[in-house]
């Protein structure tokens, strides 16, 4: 039987070495390494892995690098590997090209579960982060929010996190109590901001204001 060949991409040289290790251990062959992004792209053009580990958190553009690698090479999956569990992260991946999500900080078995998911065509996504995927793709359904004198086409996110700006919630506020990253609550604000046709949240909380007041 051949033997899934797989590109690990990380900058931290004890974590590519102690990925390459479970990897070989679970019969998978580790054809190359990088330590940022071009570095993996290079790799994976010169190798044509079956699969490619890409961390997230790389230098030289980790999300870039997996777009480039999977308008390169559309038949090899990508899965990156990483701590982070920021949706926005993720969401960001799976829009490059990802085919999968895993963490590093769970079952290092993991690891070769998603490359040999991976390589039979199927999805991975490490299972605490899926409620956060269907929850995104559930709140971008487009609803009308009716405020005094202003209707916008907001998506059910949006709607939230402006009715909490509304209440005085600060940005952090606002990501524990929505259970999101205080980055996702400032993108849904500043696509709030841009639907209002306001410069920035403090205009946009002005506008608010002064309709209210109406």
């Amino acid at each position: 039987m051949t033997r899934i060949r797989v590109l690990i991409a990380d900058d931290h040289a004890p974590i590519r070495s102690g990925v390459a290790a479970v990897l070989t251990e679970a019969g998978l062959d580790v054809c190359a390494e990088a330590a940022d992004g071009p570095a993996a792209l290079e790799a994976a053009l010169r190798e044509r892995p079956d699969v490619c580990l890409l961390d997230v958190q790389m230098p030289g553009g980790d999300i870039r690098a997996a777009a480039e690698i999977a308008s390169a090479l559309p038949e090899t999956p990508i899965v990156m590997l990483t701590i982070s569990a920021d949706d926005e992260d993720l969401l960001a991946a799976l829009r490059a090209g990802a085919a999968g999500y895993v963490l590093k900080n769970g079952d290092p078995q993991r690891i070769p579960q998603a490359v040999r998911s991976a390589f039979a065509g199927h999805g991975v996504i490490t299972g605490e982060l899926l409620p956060r995927v269907i929850g995104e793709l559930r709140s971008r359904r487009t609803v009308t929010t009716n405020i005094p004198g202003i209707n916008l086409e907001l998506t059910d996110r949006e709607r939230d996190v402006l009715e909490l700006l509304r209440g005085g919630k600060s940005t952090g506020e606002i990501a524990y109590g929505l259970s999101i990253s205080d980055v996702t609550v400032r993108r849904h604000i500043s696509e709030v901001v841009r639907k209002a046709g306001v410069q920035d949240r403090k205009e946009l909380l002005s506008l608010l204001k002064e309709r209210s007041d109406d």
